[in-house]
């Protein structure tokens, strides 16, 4: 069957890389995923293997498009997101000297501390947009520079997955304003890299990619690479942006006051503006999404991923019954906390298990439940879950609002939105309708009409939102809102109270000693 106008996207994210074939009106004709491991060679890293990541993404392309039953010649383009703030060496001759260090890895915490303290951190933040923390390739270099000399200094190029991928596929090396503007290396308003950081971290402009537009396109693949995926050559690949400021347009969230809202393993809250925005107190990002699209928001560490803790370590009476009844543990543990009234009956939860980034860029933030009576049993530490999870996203919001003024649309996307309890704690803790785009594979939607947008398909990104349908609709409860509005007081008391003893904790969770 032939289709014209075909677009893929492709979506390169922490644990795996899906490639999506949009048709006319963005219907999805076919799509395949491919999972992948993390490593973690020492406490605190987090690594991938790139080429595996490489193989991947061919084989997610070939079988996307088989499903799909298009012929090559159909594919007009295809537009790429990947994950943020990857790191990977390369020597003179173009081979790996490391893995890919993403953005969960923390082994840069004092270097990250060194940056914030001794090189004017707020100032670097305040030209990049990026947080000082350990997640940046920043503070992943003064790293390697500090601890691992012998790679440093063989180091030709620093880039990131998604440069590795398209320098294996075109033999070029090129970085798009938007991963460029989430390395803590990029000057927002030059559109360039940072020359006082470069001079701070000893390291040339040549070892960096040159920074291009994301409706950038590349042509001419390795014909050996090309007869894998069993894609045209010639076809256009552009470069495309960040998964995070692609899931806004994939959305729909592309106006100023209209917030996105994602919950998958992680979280986020973003909202785009005309321009580069920064904020005094350092809790927000800014990303590039194209010259004229900034992506200002927060990303929080801990979301789907409590549900699925909670669940593995302290339900398995929940997991037995579900097995039996052959439905979702998940499921089953929701059912539970609808009974609960909002507010969990005074039980908080501050739901730092992986540290925090935004609002508090924590890296020693730890999880706490707080309140804790005889009255509560185990359906109120699920809500509580439920509620911190969403305490921490209203908490990137606030410092949004700050920012950008009042939101005037709230659009929900990610694992979480399977959930009509989730969902409705997050319109009542917000205190905001909430839309519930159509799954489409946000950011793989996002950067296949980013391709098309490149392609001069459409002449604005903001016609997107005519390919969007609204699944699920929700109205705040008020009475809720103020409940939680008291709580999250409580939440923000209990963090500022408590962040000296993360400190403490967290070294002696790391040395066993105080």
């Amino acid at each position: 069957m032939n289709h014209s106008k075909v677009f893929i996207g492709i979506d390169i994210g922490t644990t795996n890389t899906k490639a999506v074939v949009f048709g006319p009106k963005g219907r999805i004709m076919g799509s395949h995923s491919v999972e992948y491991p993390l490593h973690h060679p020492h406490p605190s890293w987090s690594e991938q293997d790139p080429d595996r990541i490489l193989q991947a993404v061919i084989d997610c392309v070939r079988n996307a498009v088989l499903k799909a039953g298009v012929n090559r010649n159909a594919i007009t383009a295809v537009g790429l997101s990947t994950a943020m703030h990857s790191l990977i060496v390369l020597d003179g001759a173009g081979r790996r000297l490391t893995n890919s260090i993403i953005w969960a890895d923390n082994r840069s915490v004092e270097q990250a501390e060194k940056i914030k303290n001794e090189w004017s951190g707020h100032e670097i933040y305040k030209r990049t947009g990026t947080p000082i923390h350990p997640m940046s390739p920043l503070s992943k270099i003064l790293w390697m520079k500090e601890r691992d000399a012998e790679t440093f200094n063989k180091a030709a190029k620093f880039i990131s997955i998604k440069e590795y991928i398209l320098y294996q596929l075109f033999h070029q090396l090129v970085v798009d304003y938007s991963i460029a503007s989430a390395t803590g290396m990029f000057n927002l308003q030059e559109l360039n890299w940072d020359q006082e950081v470069l001079k701070l971290l000893g390291i040339r402009e040549d070892q960096l990619s040159a920074p291009v537009p994301t409706t950038y396109a590349l042509t001419g693949m390795d014909r050996e690479i090309a007869t894998q995926i069993g894609i045209h050559p010639d076809t256009p690949f552009v470069i495309g942006a960040s998964d995070g400021v692609l899931a806004n347009l994939g959305v729909g969230a592309i106006e100023t006051g209209e917030i996105a809202v994602t919950i998958g393993t992680s979280g986020a809250v973003r909202t785009v503006t005309d321009r580069p925005l920064t904020d005094d107190q350092g809790r927000t990002f800014c990303y590039a999404l194209t010259d004229k699209h900034w992506v200002v928001g927060g990303p929080t560490n801990n979301g789907g991923i409590l549900l699925r803790w909670l669940r593995d370590e302290f339900a398995a009476p929940e997991v037995e019954v579900a097995k039996k009844l052959g439905i979702d543990p998940y499921d089953l543990m929701i059912q539970y906390a609808e009974k609960i009234p909002a507010g969990s009956e005074g039980l908080l939860f501050l739901p730092f298990l992986s540290g925090e980034r935004s609002p508090y860029w924590n890296a020693n933030a730890r999880g706490l439940f707080f309140g804790i009576s005889l009255q509560h049993k185990r359906e109120h530490f699920i809500r509580a879950v439920l509620e911190g999870v969403v305490m921490s996203v209203f908490s990137v919001a606030v410092a949004l609002r700050d920012l950008t003024g009042p939101a005037k649309d709230v659009r929900a996307s990610g694992g979480f939105a399977r959930s009509s309890l989730w969902r409705q704690i997050l319109s009542d803790v917000m205190g905001y309708e909430l839309l519930v785009p159509e799954s489409h594979e946000a950011s793989a939607f996002g950067a296949a009409f980013l391709a098309r947008y490149a392609m001069g398909e459409v002449d604005s990104l903001k016609t997107i939102k005519d390919w969007i349908q609204i699944t699920h609709r929700h109205q705040p409860d008020l009475h809720n809102t103020q409940t939680y509005l008291q709580l999250y007081y409580m939440y923000e008391r209990v963090y500022r109270k408590l962040e000296d003893e993360f400190h403490i904790l967290a070294q002696f969770q790391r040395n066993g000693s105080f």
